[in-house]
């Protein structure tokens, strides 16, 4: 791992308790025996008629909540958040993880991901209709969730979380509303290539098609031939496959429907040099990380954005060896959660943390 540190001015729940799953040696947390609640709610989305996916994890018996101890984690554009950040592969999942070192986190799948609703425009041809679930939706729907968490503990702010796409609606959040933002994590960071198109931009529908097979080849891609089989480990890409077609009820576990709002953004604003944050408004402490092998957020790319927050309280960029745009379900994700933790724990640390 490479850190480059540079510092800058200073709902009804459905209820479920178990204890931690038992984990191999090289999966064992420290605190890996915590028994953790697990909450799910349907949030009103911004967008009338569509719902929210919600999920909640904390430890039993957690009483005490602070901003410092409270994350609100958000998927990228085609994969939901619900089978990424709280899939248990090798028995413990990145969700867990967090929990289990005292912390109360969100997950939610946005309307047309995952366990969230579906636009009807989702249920004709993927090619007609407008594209489903824009970036401006995303971060109306992604503040509906964090006013109802912060509503929920009685809270002023939350540590902000997002993955690929999921940055910017990160970024958007905590430019937008730089008071309720404790600490910002952009995992595998979405910033304007070096060299903007000028290209007219293609009509696209409402959501696009992703199998099996394609998912494969996108996750490798980048991979040096002879690091791909041990990459990942065996029979992770599959149980994650499985699990995220599952949640499409017209996938038939064989094609994925993945909503085209960000398509439409990145050909439309992205590709033009035009982001739809502006990262100076961001104040709070702020991590980057991604690992090296990314192709769908280049490292080179993603950096660009690092030298344009110019205004928040410390930035840290972190790169990952042998990891992909999917380095949190690979086989150096602990490396990556610790790394992502250290940040997260510095901030509660810092303010005392919350009682249990």
């Amino acid at each position: 791992m490479q850190s480059i540190p540079v510092k800058g001015m200073l709902a009804a729940f459905a209820v479920l308790a178990a204890a931690a799953p038992a984990r191999t040696q090289a999966e064992v947390p420290v605190q890996a025996n915590v028994p953790l609640v697990t909450e799910e709610a349907m949030i009103d989305s911004p967008q009338v008629g569509q719902k929210i996916y919600v999920r909640n994890k904390h430890a039993a018996g957690m009483t005490a909540f602070s901003p410092e101890r409270t994350v609100v984690f958000v998927h990228g554009a085609t994969y939901p958040a619900s089978t990424a950040f709280d899939l248990a592969l090798g028995g413990l999942s990145w969700m867990d993880y967090i929990a289990q070192r005292g912390f109360d986190v969100y997950l939610l799948d946005l309307p047309g991901y995952g366990r969230a609703t579906r636009p009807a425009a989702m249920d004709g041809p993927g090619d007609q209709g407008q594209p489903v679930e824009s970036t401006a939706q995303a971060v109306a729907d992604y503040t509906a969730v964090a006013d109802w968490v912060m509503a929920r503990r009685r809270l002023a702010k939350i540590d902000v979380m997002g993955w690929s796409w999921g940055t910017t609606i990160a970024g958007g959040y905590a430019a937008a509303h730089p008071d309720k933002v404790n600490r910002l994590v952009l995992y595998a960071p979405v910033w304007v290539p070096q060299q903007v198109g000028t290209a007219e931009p293609a009509k696209v529908g409402a959501y696009r098609t992703v199998s099996a097979e394609s998912a494969k080849q996108r996750w490798l891609n980048g991979v040096p031939a002879d690091k791909q089989a041990g990459l990942i480990p065996p029979g992770w890409f599959e149980e994650w496959q499985r699990a995220t077609w599952a949640t499409d009820p017209a996938s038939g576990g064989t094609t994925l429907r993945a909503p085209n709002g960000v398509t439409d953004d990145i050909q439309r604003l992205w590709a033009r040099g035009t982001p739809t944050y502006d990262p100076a408004r961001i104040t709070a402490p702020t991590l980057m990380i991604q690992a090296e092998w990314d192709r769908d957020t280049p490292p080179l790319r993603s950096q660009g954005l690092f030298p344009a927050l110019t205004h928040a309280a410390s930035k840290t960029y972190v790169l990952i060896g042998e990891g992909t745009h999917t380095v949190m379900m690979e086989k150096n994700r602990m490396q990556f959660f610790a790394a992502v933790q250290s940040f997260l724990e510095a901030g509660a640390e810092q303010s005392g943390g919350a009682d249990q």
